[in-house]
């Protein structure tokens, strides 16, 4: 089951978080939910697989934003590297670093 303590270990910035969702853990526990349950997750590999990569840019701004204002620092550090880049415009092999945002997702759904 999700809880604190588990976000902590998997190295999310649970305190700063849960002041984002006024000091309410129940709230704060259910946007994480929600979050790791994201389609823009597989949405976003499906777009760079595709060579969407203006849907893939919105797909993970908006990821980003989430990430961001939960404090999930293991996904949204990942996401940000990836969103600047497609930002850019820069041709990059976005393989690995997609597989990487997917394992973290998944480690955070195991939560």
């Amino acid at each position: 089951m999700l809880s604190i303590q588990a976000l902590r270990e998997f190295g999310a910035d649970v305190e700063e978080g849960l002041r984002r969702c006024m000091n309410n853990e129940d709230f704060y526990l259910r946007l994480v939910g929600m979050a790791a349950a994201d389609d823009g997750f597989d949405r976003l590999a499906k777009q760079i697989d595709e060579g969407s990569m203006d849907g893939a840019f919105e797909t993970a701004h908006a990821l980003k934003g989430v990430l961001g204002n939960l404090f999930l620092t293991p996904l949204y550090e990942p996401v940000s590297e990836v969103t600047e880049l497609l930002r850019a415009k820069k041709q990059a092999d976005y393989a690995p670093m997609i597989k990487q945002i997917l394992e973290r997702r998944d480690q955070l759904k195991a939560l």
